[in-house]
């Protein structure tokens, strides 16, 4: 599988390995069968539309962020489910007439928009004040948080509100989806009769290898039992791709500063794999070990802090070599940028042996975002 990755005839390239992801979607397929929840897709994690066909055969909806996001969304799922921060009010008419749940971070925002809501099902998001995320960037739940209503500020529920929503978690397990619905029992226990549906949000790494989906099961079935006129909802993003797919880089030249040999590659740590850095974590590589003292890698862009590292390989590194970054698939696509006008990577698909290019981008991709 390396050999056919390493072969690819552009690089850099992103590439879904499809009976990885395949079974990614039957898992979720089954879990829906045996635990009382519906999976909808979040498209801020994944929104490869290629591939959307053989998730909505499995799941009635997505999630969107935007109104670009719902637009998309509208053309592959029969529910679309949103939320933002905040609305822009040049947005939110069209957001409106597309999305069959419109989740509101603010009970402002709620009746600012409530008269467009004519077909669209209101849901209010709350903050169940827990998250194990270490990493402030992606805690919703830190002191001061600015994302969902805290439970002192929600002493009723607005009328024509019909649904909660709570994202807390990030590629979390299923211990800390039982805490949270512990958390949200506790604190909005007043409101759960009132509501129809509960979105869960996304952080449910449900296809990781040892994630305990007995626990998962068994935690939604009872909450079910306790609450059975709520609609569970969960919307991950990673899960479905996690572990699918690569980016594919090439060794451009190799250089070394007082000791310390870097590789420098056709790929961007800071606009195709922004997440290493604002973790920031060491990507894993394959037929490769994340060693101290070993060859650093090297981003295309000009920012001095476009690397990370280091690297012990198999065999000694050359320029011309092809480099398989792993797990590259779910929130490193999405966030790609053309900084310093570097292209962004290709996307294909790997199935039955061969490689399918199915975008590639050029000059007008970089040149129709400016003006």
């Amino acid at each position: 599988m390396s050999d056919i990755l390493r072969s690819i005839e552009r690089t850099p390239a992103f590439v879904v390995e499809y009976d990885k992801f395949k079974r990614n979607v039957d898992l979720i397929d089954s879990l829906q069968q045996d635990a009382p929840v519906q999976f909808l897709l979040a498209l801020k994690g994944f929104a490869m539309f290629s591939l959307f066909d053989d998730i909505s055969s499995v799941v009635r909806g997505a999630t969107a962020s935007s109104l670009n996001e719902a637009r998309l969304a509208s053309s592959y799922f029969n529910e679309v489910h949103t939320y933002a921060p905040a609305y822009h009010p040049r947005e939110v008419k069209e957001i409106a007439s597309i999305a069959t749940h419109m989740t509101f971070n603010s009970v402002a925002q709620y009746e600012m928009h409530r008269s467009l809501l004519t077909h669209t099902q209101a849901g209010l998001r709350i903050n169940p004040e827990y998250s194990t995320v270490e990493t402030d960037l992606y805690n919703p739940c830190t002191p001061g948080s600015r994302l969902g209503v805290p439970s002192s500020e929600l002493t009723t529920l607005p009328e024509g509100i019909s649904g909660l929503h709570s994202h807390n978690l990030c590629e979390n397990g299923a211990f800390e989806l039982q805490q949270t619905l512990k958390q949200i029992e506790t604190l909005y226990k007043e409101h759960l009769s009132s509501i129809s549906w509960l979105n869960l949000g996304g952080g449910h790494l449900v296809t990781k290898e040892g994630y305990d989906t007995q626990l998962f099961i068994r935690t939604l079935s009872e909450f079910k039992e306790r609450y059975p006129h709520i609609e569970l909802i969960v919307e991950p993003g990673a899960a479905f791709v996690w572990q699918t797919g690569v980016l594919v880089a090439t060794v451009l030249d190799i250089v070394s500063n007082n000791g310390v040999k870097t590789a420098m590659l056709d790929t961007s740590f800071a606009t195709h794999m922004p997440d290493t850095l604002e973790m920031p974590y060491t990507p894993t590589l394959r037929d490769a070990t994340i060693a101290q003292g070993g060859i650093r890698l090297g981003g295309a862009s000009c920012l001095a802090g476009d690397w990370v590292g280091e690297y012990s390989f198999n065999s000694p590194l050359q320029v011309g070599d092809r480099l398989i970054f792993e797990d590259m698939i779910h929130y490193t696509m999405v966030k790609t940028t053309t900084f310093n006008g570097v292209n962004l990577p290709d996307i294909a698909i790997l199935q039955d042996g061969k490689i399918k290019v199915v975008k590639e981008f050029g000059y007008e991709d970089y040149r129709s975002r400016l003006s």
